[in-house]
């Protein structure tokens, strides 16, 4: 604080000097307290609203991939249900007249095997390592000892409707666990004639079955359903069966017999040969679709009339060796084929000796004798 002393020396003048000397120390006061502390910046009313930087979209996840069965079909080398490994096949006869067309569920079969019959015909065996949701099976024909050893060699449950002296004779004494249409017991119960097929067909063409029936019989422990022990079927699958250096072979014809033609044209699309009969594409009645295989084999054997039977039936080897053609791809390559014995499964090899890899899907595997039959490739 500021002490201001006023000297008094006479007078009113003096007075005036005093007091205008008193104001101008009094301004200088105040003007250096207003001075010594600067001003703050007026703050905004409004805050600004920050900018926010949008998110970036999430990249989409692939959805993952559905597991597949963890098995794998020992006739197709392809994916399956684990619990159906082991099981027994079924071996189905199917008639193959041209009056008995179309057959039904054929396309469905893991095997066909195709073989030659009495009077210029074929028949058709179709090999099923499953028979789970397989419709209505047929029309079922009757059993040749030849057609038995095919599916002994699969250690296979074998349906058929009849058969031949000879063949019933080889079902007693080889012990086959078998379904038969006409003179069974109680497995002919899974039989019966189909109605609309009797409407345009001869009463021979319409005996049928179905999957369910044939596994609802074997549920009820007739036969042993599981292969027996030891038993393994050893042919190799690779994705692609395509012959390493193997000749085109896109449409094959092969001539049975003036009467049975079948052609085989490889489909670039499906990988598959589609397969063709009496001068149209061969249909399954039941599932509609062309019946494909993914291979086609050609075994060459011997086959010859029975002497002495009346009917002509034929004797064909299906033991031993002999030549044969692979088809896979578009392609062909010569191959060879042994059977141990009635019971023994087909094996092939190359022309060299080394096992022959399938392509993974079905096959078609067409017994001739090239004697009496013959084919050409293009």
């Amino acid at each position: 604080m500021i002490k201001v002393t006023i000297i008094k020396k006479g007078g009113g003048h003096m007075k005036k000097r005093a007091a205008a000397m008193f104001l101008a120390v009094w301004m200088v006061l105040a003007l250096a307290g207003c001075g010594g502390k600067e001003e703050e910046p007026a703050k905004p009313a409004v805050e600004p609203t920050p900018i926010e930087e949008p998110e970036p979209e999430p990249e989409p996840q692939p959805e993952p991939e559905p597991a597949g069965p963890a098995g794998t079909n020992p006739l197709t080398g392809l994916p399956m249900e684990p619990e159906y490994e082991n099981d027994r096949p079924v071996a189905i006869m199917f008639n193959n007249l041209k009056a008995a067309q179309p057959q039904l569920s054929i396309s469905q079969a893991d095997i066909i095997y195709e073989v030659p019959a009495e009077g210029g015909i074929t028949r058709m065996l179709g090999v099923f390592q499953s028979l789970e949701g397989v419709g209505t099976l047929g029309s079922i024909r009757s059993a040749r000892p030849y057609y038995i050893e095919l599916a002994l060699g699969h250690d296979a449950l074998y349906v058929h409707a009849g058969g031949s002296p000879e063949a019933y004779e080889d079902l007693k004494s080889w012990k086959v666990d078998n379904m038969d249409g006409v003179n069974g017991g109680s497995d002919a119960r899974i039989f019966w004639r189909d109605a609309e097929r009797r409407k345009t067909m001869d009463y021979e063409h319409t005996l049928v079955t179905s999957g369910e029936k044939v596994q609802e019989y074997l549920g009820a422990d007739h036969f042993r359903t599981e292969h027996k022990e030891g038993y393994a079927y050893t042919q190799a699958f690779a994705e692609d069966g395509t012959p390493a250096n193997g000749t085109d072979a896109r449409h094959v014809t092969l001539k049975y017999t003036s009467y049975k033609t079948g052609l085989f044209d490889y489909d670039e699309a499906s990988g598959k040969y589609l397969v063709s009969q009496y001068g149209k594409a061969h249909t399954d009645g039941a599932t509609r679709e062309q019946v494909s295989a993914v291979n086609v084999l050609f075994l060459e054997t011997d086959i010859s009339v029975i002497p002495g039977d009346t009917y002509g039936r034929l004797k064909v080897r299906t033991s031993g060796s002999g030549e044969g053609t692979f088809f896979c791809g578009g392609k062909s390559v010569p191959i060879r084929w042994s059977k141990a014995d009635r019971n023994g499964q087909l094996v092939y090899t190359l022309a060299d000796g080394t096992p022959l890899t399938l392509g993974q899907g079905s096959s078609y595997v067409c017994v001739m004798d090239p004697d009496t039959s013959s084919f050409t490739v293009s």
